[in-house]
C-alpha cells in the first residue's frame, strides 16, 4: 500500500522557491509601487531577493515537500 501524499502549502509555494542545493529563496518587500522615490542601490537589493536562514528553511521544506 502506497503512503499518503503531502499537500503543498499554496501560500508558501507562491512566496518561496527551493534552490538546487536545497536552500530556500524568498522575495523582498517594497518593490511593487512608489518606485520613483527609491534609490537604485535600494532597488537592486530588493529585486535580488534573499535566502532564508536555516531555522526557517527547515519549516519551509515541510510546507514545500515536492519543490
Amino acid at each position: 500500500m502506497a503512503g499518503y501524499k503531502i499537500k503543498t502549502h499554496k501560500g508558501a509555494a507562491k512566496r518561496f522557491r527551493v534552490t538546487g542545493s536545497g536552500r530556500v529563496k524568498h522575495g523582498k518587500a517594497f518593490g511593487k509601487h512608489l518606485l520613483t522615490c527609491k534609490k537604485a542601490n535600494r532597488m537592486r537589493s530588493i529585486t535580488l531577493g534573499g535566502i532564508c536562514n536555516t531555522t526557517d528553511s527547515k519549516t519551509l521544506r515541510k510546507l514545500l515537500p515536492y519543490q
